[in-house]
């Protein structure tokens, strides 16, 4: 039974690798590795925070965010573009309103919600996946990212956050399809100044992220955010990430999720973060 399961492990680890090979756009595009890429996204210029943050589907006011400067939050997620947002009227974001939560105290973490992988398992994304071509459909959306950012004041060395909910990454060909895209997405973010995120469930995207960094793999993201509810918040303890590898402050850990919390005499359903990692830079 021992030897059996050593020649699966086996057969599992050069998959893997074969999946995860680097394409040729990668070899030559002069990007960095995982490791490589957390230490540019430390680089002078690029602001970082530590602790408690919340995110909410839809912006909420400024009188609701300055309600809840009662709470222990001190940073917020804003799903503030892309083609997968769930909610895609935001009438409160605007370049104002970032630079007022600035004023307040606050950090943001700015989300874009592109495409989804074509294995994601959310049926409510099913109608957004990736297409046939996504190294231009990932560069395409990154400038995007970028444009959006702008627009909203937020400046380069920022981090941009991609949203790429739960997928069945162990399929090859929807693997490949979809980590071509994160590295296209994640390379033109980077020529543009910005620091590439990237958010997704724990045993799925991340966990696949991590297979891609093992086996070599370049243009991967800089920060990871990872959701593992049900559990105490921790940022190191993560069981399918490697305790060196996107350390340090380069990890947000989302360990609750539509939960109801009342601060200020408002209340709001969202999602817990523990956060040790860049926030946005408003301009």
């Amino acid at each position: 039974m021992r030897l059996r399961r050593m020649i699966i492990g086996l057969v599992l680890a050069l998959a893997a690798v074969t999946t995860l090979a680097p394409d040729p756009a990668g070899a030559t595009s002069g990007a960095m590795s995982g490791a490589t890429s957390e230490a540019a996204a430390g680089r002078a210029g690029v602001s970082t925070f530590r602790g408690w943050a919340f995110d909410t589907c839809l912006t909420q006011s400024l009188d609701t965010m300055k309600r809840w400067r009662h709470s222990k939050y001190r940073a917020v997620g804003i799903y503030y573009a892309g083609r997968g947002r769930a909610c895609k009227r935001q009438p409160h974001l605007d370049r104002g309103w970032t630079r007022a939560v600035q004023r307040m105290g606050w950090r943001v973490l700015p989300v874009y919600v592109g495409s989804q992988s074509p294995c994601v398992t959310a049926e409510n994304k099913k109608e957004v996946r990736i297409g046939k071509h996504p190294l231009r459909q990932g560069k395409r959306e990154g400038r995007d990212a970028v444009r959006k950012a702008k627009a909203l004041g937020i400046k380069r060395r920022s981090p941009l956050y991609l949203d790429m909910e739960a997928y069945a990454y162990r399929e090859q060909a929807c693997a490949r399809t979809t980590l071509s895209f994160v590295r296209a997405w994640d390379r033109e973010v980077r020529r543009h100044g910005y620091v590439p995120g990237f958010y997704s469930s724990a045993d799925s995207g991340v966990r696949h992220m991590e297979a891609a960094r093992r086996a070599g793999v370049r243009d991967l993201p800089a920060v990871l955010w990872f959701a593992r509810w049900h559990t105490r918040p921790h940022l190191y303890a993560e069981r399918g990430l490697a305790r060196h590898a996107w350390h340090p402050a380069r990890r947000i850990h989302q360990y609750a999720g539509n939960v109801k919390e009342r601060h200020g005499g408002r209340t709001l359903l969202i999602d817990r973060n523990l956060v040790h990692a860049p926030v946005a830079r408003i301009r």
